[in-house]
């Protein structure tokens, strides 16, 4: 027994080895051509993007070519894409030799993501039963890069950690694993969540939390020198957090009815956020004796208000509750990089870079018991008998839900990401740990020399003084 346990510590042990010349090319190629006869199989173009779209406008009445959901859709698509690819990837540029890694695998996680997102999100919510199809549109893309953005949010917690393998694995299981959650909270639970606060930002925060715990590294120490940040990187890292600021406001309305749903969701999402800047700004200021801020909370804090009101944001919240969601947001997400996040390391012994515990999960915790808390105090008086249906979807096999009961299902929701997060993630996390993925040594994190050509001009960065960074 003994030497079992010693045989299977020395195996997990043993020196990394970080040449993926093998391993990446395959996992690239296998599962590239497994997409390509999945979508043979399954993936159909449903009936206004199908060259039918004609026989169904004179069929049902349909006057002009603006009806078409695209015209309503695409716009918001858009910004949504936006947001994944160049939002999410600059916001993770503030390590001074990790950028190439931050907006590159940024890059890939997404492109395989959003492909395995049709599929999944197909099977559980769209799939023809008497054709055996599913049948996409630009609505099926948004959700597929809401289900991306979950993965990108984990991938912030082991930015540096990991190999591109590794994230194309976690990829996999998580979109999965977001499809099946995504399915109990929006359709079994009949949970309101447009903006993702439960679905996207709550399960992709604890999932990257539960990986780091699993993949927690006791050296990571010896990197030390590569965690800071330098005054370039910061900036790049800004202009992520610009574009993921301003394109918020599509993100929490994409997806909700068109009209008073949509617009009103811009609405407070625009105030949220707003709100969120000053307070993030008041506490960053502070919590440091000479006043200065902390270019940390600017790039991420400002955003939790955007997180926060995911859920709630198509409810009739007001304007002046929208600012003050965005008031506390600021707060308590800056407090958390000040004082959560050293205590989630040094304690919990969770290793997490981006510092999405407080941008992330955390908000997502508070926007879903914002959303419960809004959904149960809804009346007839404020939203009006038929705005009340449309707003909640009261229809169909929930036409006789109160909204004490909606406000009950909503905080079940909460729970069932954090769960399915938590969960999935130690599960994930056990895989990952295995020796196979070739994953950085301890003294080798952070840096993209490990993994792309061409960084010998990065070197000058050693000599540039750094800047303290989470």
């Amino acid at each position: 027994m003994g030497n079992c346990s010693q045989g299977c510590k020395d195996y997990f042990s043993r020196q990394k080895n970080t040449n993926i010349r093998l391993t990446l090319p395959v996992v690239c190629f296998v599962w590239q051509i497994a997409m390509i006869i999945l979508f043979g199989v399954f993936i159909r173009y449903d009936e206004e993007s199908d060259t039918h779209w004609v026989e169904t406008k004179a069929h049902d009445n349909i006057t002009s070519d603006i009806e078409n959901d695209f015209y309503f859709r695409y716009p918001s698509f858009q910004d949504v894409h936006v947001m994944i690819f160049v939002g999410f990837g600059f916001l993770m540029t503030f390590l001074k030799r990790y950028s190439f890694g931050a907006v590159g695998f940024n890059f890939l996680i997404a492109s395989f993501g959003l492909q395995w997102a049709l599929l999944m999100q197909g099977w559980f919510h769209s799939l023809d039963p008497q054709t055996g199809k599913i049948f996409i549109g630009v609505e099926s893309l948004i959700n597929a890069d809401f289900c991306v953005a979950g993965c990108l949010i984990a991938y912030g917690a082991v930015l540096g950690k990991v190999s591109p393998v590794q994230l194309l694995v976690m990829t996999l299981f998580g979109v999965t694993l977001f499809a099946v959650e995504e399915y109990i909270i929006l359709n079994l639970l009949h949970a309101r969540d447009a903006g993702g606060s439960m679905v996207i930002h709550t399960f992709g925060g604890y999932y990257g939390l539960a990986i780091s715990r699993v993949l927690y590294r006791p050296n990571l120490h010896q990197s030390k020198r590569m965690q800071g940040s330098v005054y370039h990187s910061d900036t790049f890292a800004m202009i992520g957090t610009l574009f993921l600021w301003m394109f918020w406001p599509s993100f929490n309305s994409a997806i909700t009815d068109h009209g008073d749903g949509q617009h009103r969701a811009v609405i407070n999402t625009y105030l949220c956020l707003a709100s969120t800047v000053l307070t993030t700004v008041a506490i960053s200021s502070l919590s440091q004796k000479t006043g200065k801020l902390d270019m940390v909370h600017i790039q991420n804090s400002t955003l939790a208000g955007g997180v926060a009101l995911g859920t709630a944001a198509e409810f009739m919240i007001s304007p002046y509750g929208a600012l003050i969601v965005g008031f506390f947001c600021g707060i308590i997400s800056t407090m958390g990089y000040i004082f959560i996040s050293p205590f989630l390391e040094k304690t919990l012994k969770i290793q997490d870079t981006c510092g999405i515990h407080n941008l992330h999960a955390m908000p997502g915790v508070i926007g879903g018991i914002v959303g419960a808390i809004t959904a149960a105090a809804a009346s007839e008086s404020v939203y009006g008998k038929q705005g009340l249906i449309n707003t909640f979807d009261f229809t169909g096999d929930f036409k006789d839900r109160t909204v004490l009961t909606q406000g009950g299902y909503q905080a079940a929701g909460m729970c069932v990401s954090i769960v399915f997060g938590v969960v999935g993630g130690a599960i994930v996390g056990s895989i990952l740990k295995l020796p196979i993925w070739g994953d950085p040594a301890d003294e080798n994190c952070f840096d993209d020399e490990v993994y792309w050509e061409s960084i010998k001009l990065l070197h000058c960065t050693d000599h540039t003084e750094d800047i303290s960074h989470k």
